[in-house]
């Protein structure tokens, strides 16, 4: 069997008349022309030589790129039968090679895009499909064209998503570029990726509740009966006997279906030790603007005229170079990087007077080299002994009674902002009435802690504060209105809930007392 090489014209000499050659067959592929003559691929190009075309020709077809075949039908003399005349057509290996080169050269110019109007049709599709979880026997043609487009979708999403985020880096990572151009790129690019944070939001929470609501409703009779549909058309094959191949084919399908499902659900829905990939993708997103900053600060350092690290460096180096004596170059050591000698090793008379009388080379080991004494309190403690008389002792008690009064009076406020919010059973929030500055503070963080737990799916939340003082209960009502909170700075509005505060201190203390 000949060992074809169909990629070998692209480490070969003349690589880019070889690519001319087979883009001119894929051409003519394209318009239905089965053979090509070395004058037909000469007129194409309209640049190479027709001989240096004919042995190019020659090579792709010892490559197994191309095929051919004797052209006989121009023969009209003897010396034409004897003159080696070829039709060239493109080969099995040689065409599929040809779109493995156009499927690497289509992924290398994938420019990636995060694509919210994926996110309102995913969304869109996923209500459908809600509908029909909630039938007893819902039609097959339509939940199988409805899970077919939710996960084509998806991975378009998902890959378009993971090349514009590569792309994205890229371009974070770029140090030679124009500034103004960057700079106005940088603004559509902040408010491109702004956009689609705010449509990420929301409508990614959206899709996350209808999928917790399909998956309660039961997500398992819809993958079957995609499945079912997939399977109806199932060949027999050999060997099956008396099995149907229905049932075969849709036990290979079926998880197939699943994992697609599950990497839909895995994509939005967050689990506890694992956040969803749609979390992720937010957070890179808002990780990336502060970079582009960063980036356009940079190039108008740059432009400015205020040197980098590296341009530090090498003047440095050439002022080491043009220092004209050792103890400049030591000089300039110092200054540029503060590396002094060690500050626990002093010297003071007594060892420069020895050292007058029994000299210690550089070169000496420090193991063989006389010790120098270092103060026992330095040791311990890392300083010196002070000489002199000791600090005068400062009374602060004027400074604690300060502070207990000021923690004293904390207290005081916050056990009055837990007074005021504590209810005796559940109550509107609109029904809370006007809040002080300390109680509403108090009222925001518990209100920030119960909306942070809340799950998809679920209106009813229960959580206490980290230093566990209190406790709320929150309930989210259905066409209920918004509601007002009236503050000393303005006025709080938001949905209606229904609301219940319990102060776990009050509660301790009555226990202990009982």
């Amino acid at each position: 069997m000949q060992d074809f090489q169909p990629f070998a014209h692209l480490t070969a000499p003349n690589t880019a008349l070889y690519r001319s050659v087979m883009g001119a067959f894929v051409q003519a592929k394209r318009r239905f022309t089965v053979h090509l003559r070395p004058e037909d691929v000469h007129e194409t190009l309209d640049a190479a030589e027709l001989t240096s075309i004919a042995d190019a020709l020659t090579k792709l077809v010892s490559w197994g790129n191309l095929r051919a075949d004797p052209d006989t039908s121009r023969v009209t003399t003897v010396e034409d039968f004897h003159r080696a005349r070829f039709l060239y057509q493109l080969t099995e290996r040689g065409e599929a090679a040809e779109q493995a080169l156009a499927t690497y050269d289509e992924a290398l110019g994938k420019r990636g895009a995060l694509q919210a109007v994926a996110l309102s049709d995913i969304a869109t599709q996923l209500h459908a499909l809600l509908g029909f979880a909630k039938e007893s026997a819902p039609d097959q043609a339509k939940v199988h064209l409805l899970l077919r487009g939710l996960v084509d979708r998806f991975t378009d999403l998902a890959g378009n998503a993971q090349a514009f985020m590569g792309s994205l880096q890229r371009t974070i990572d770029l140090h030679d570029a124009d500034v103004d151009a960057f700079r106005a790129y940088k603004d559509r690019l902040i408010d491109y990726l702004e956009r689609f944070i705010r449509d990420l939001v929301g409508t990614g929470g959206k899709i996350a509740s209808l999928i917790e609501e399909i998956e309660h409703l039961g997500i398992g009779k819809l993958l079957d009966v995609a499945a079912w549909r997939e399977a109806e058309d199932a060949a027999p094959g050999q060997g099956d006997g008396a099995d149907d191949p229905r049932r075969q084919e849709f036990e290979r399908v079926r998880p197939l279906w699943q994992d697609r499902w599950q990497g839909v659900r895995t994509w939005f829905v967050s689990a506890p030790h694992h956040p969803s990939q749609a979390k992720l993708l937010r957070s890179q997103a808002r990780a990336a603007i502060p970079q582009l900053l960063q980036v356009v600060a940079a190039l108008n350092e740059r432009r400015s005229g205020r040197s980098d690290r590296s341009a530090d460096f090498r003047s440095l180096a050439r002022w080491f170079a043009q220092a004209p004596d050792d103890a400049s170059v030591h000089r300039l050591w110092r200054s540029a990087f503060g590396l002094s000698a060690s500050r626990h090793l002093t010297v003071d008379a007594d060892t420069l007077e020895a050292r007058a009388e029994d000299p210690v080379p550089a070169s000496t080991p420090w193991a063989e080299a006389p010790p120098l004494e270092i103060s026992p309190r330095l040791r311990k403690t890392g300083s010196y002994e002070r000489r002199g008389k000791p600090n005068r002792v400062l009374d602060r008690t004027e400074q604690r009674r300060y502070l207990a009064e000021l923690a004293s009076r904390e207290a005081a406020e916050t056990a009055a902002a837990r007074a005021a919010l504590v209810t005796s059973r559940p109550t509107r929030l609109a029904d809370l009435g006007e809040l002080d500055p300390a109680a509403f503070r108090l009222f925001l963080a518990l209100l920030g802690d119960a909306l942070s737990a809340r799950t998809p799916g679920t209106r009813t939340v229960e959580t206490s504060t980290s230093d566990g003082s209190m406790a709320i209960r929150l309930t989210a009502l259905e066409d209920a209105g918004r509601a007002e909170i009236h503050t000393p700075h303005g006025v709080f509005r938001g949905p209606e809930h229904l609301v219940e505060i319990v102060d776990l201190t009050a509660a301790t203390v009555e226990e202990v007392s009982a």
